[in-house]
């Protein structure tokens, strides 16, 4: 039996109808967008000039897509200033606590997993050694080295100690102690630092005097 193309025609019609409509709201929902090109890394999109995001364990990703905690470098000089507390203790006065505060000077020089440096310090203190008499500054010739944990230095520290008193003199002694110190960025870094210091027979005086100071640090380097 010949079916008549008029009603052939209206049925295709009617059946194509929902499929259309559907086809209509899907391309008003999710419109064909061109597809996204790329472009090449350019340094002006890091913090450090980097071309490259470094995308390694336990990596930190800034907002324009630099890696915060890649590797570093802590070879260089460095400057900069402590404060804490210093905790004294001597034959003949016992115990006393007072602020410690100063500058501090060196250079570093990282051979990949640690970190070797030396250091000048210079702490100005009061604290009672002897009946009338106050210990007042020390001055240190530091020697410090350690592993880098992340964008942190874990480090040991010693060397030659001087400490001069405003009516008792000077002596020479010693110090021991170690410090963690966190590089903020390639010029800024921040820390903490306990040294225990002993001078023995302080200027031929038959008083032992001992000081342990913790102090927080920030330098600035280049």
């Amino acid at each position: 039996m010949r079916v008549p193309l008029p009603i052939f025609a209206t049925t295709a019609l009617a059946l194509a109808t929902p499929a259309l409509a559907q086809s209509t709201v899907d391309a008003a929902r999710f419109p064909n967008l061109p597809a996204a090109t790329g472009y090449d890394p350019s340094p002006a999109h890091s913090f450090d000039n980097a071309p490259t995001v470094s995308r390694g364990a336990g990596s930190v990703f800034s907002s324009q897509g630099t890696a915060i905690g890649r590797n570093v470098n802590w070879t260089g000089f460095y400057i900069g200033g402590q404060l804490g507390v210093a905790f004294g203790d001597s034959d003949t006065s016992g115990n006393d606590e007072t602020a410690i505060g100063g500058i501090t000077a060196g250079y570093d020089y990282d051979f990949g997993r640690w970190v070797l440096g030396g250091a000048l310090d210079y702490d100005f203190t009061d604290f009672d050694i002897a009946p009338a008499s106050s210990l007042e500054e020390i001055f240190r010739v530091k020697v410090r080295g350690g592993p880098k944990i992340g964008r942190g230095l874990l480090y040991g520290a010693g060397g030659y100690a001087y400490a001069d008193t405003d009516n008792l003199g000077d002596d020479d002694g010693w110090f021991l102690g170690a410090g963690y110190e966190y590089l903020v960025n390639d010029q800024f870094s921040v820390g903490g630092e306990v040294l225990y210091h002993e001078f023995d027979n302080f200027n031929s005086t038959g008083n032992d005097v001992e000081a342990t100071t913790v102090q927080i640090r920030a330098t600035f380097r280049f």
